[in-house]
This record gives structure tokens, sequence and C-alpha cells, in this order.
């Protein structure tokens, strides 16, 4: 049976959601409003909590990781070069 992909739905509401803030944008452009309004804030924060997972949260999880792990030994190899 097939399952949509949940980032599948994510890009398809990202997109709509990113075309409904440009009509909005332009129409308070052409009237002159300003831009934080009521629904260009909720458009924003739509198009956030789409854009979420899109993103490859394990890829950086396990980069920023690395970074740590390469950070402490650093830090060790110094502690023990000032510790001679």
């Amino acid at each position: 049976m097939y399952m949509p992909s949940i980032s599948a739905g994510a890009l398809v509401l990202l997109a709509l959601t990113g075309t409904a803030l440009a009509f909005q944008m332009i129409r308070l452009r052409r009237s002159r409003h300003t831009v934080f309004d009521g629904g260009i804030l909720l458009c924003l924060g739509l198009l956030a909590a789409a854009a979420l997972p899109l993103l490859p949260w394990a890829e950086l999880a396990e980069e920023a990781l690395d970074q740590a792990v390469a950070a402490l030994r650093i830090l060790e190899v110094t502690y023990v070069i000032l510790m001679l």
C-alpha cells in the first residue's frame, strides 16, 4: 500500500503558504498598509512550521556531535601539553 511521504506533504504546504503570503504582500503593498498584519504573521508561522520537517535534522545533529567531540579532543590535547 502506498503511503505519501511527510516531506511531500510539508513541501505542498510550504508552496501553498508561500503563494498565499505572496498574494497578501501584493495586496498590502497596493493598499499601503503595514506588513505585520495578522494574516501575514499567520502565513509566516505556517511557512516556518512547514519548512521544519524538510531540514535534515539527523545529519545536523551528527555533525554537531562530531564537532563537539573534536573540540573536546583538542581541549584534552591542550591540557596534556600544558601539564607536561
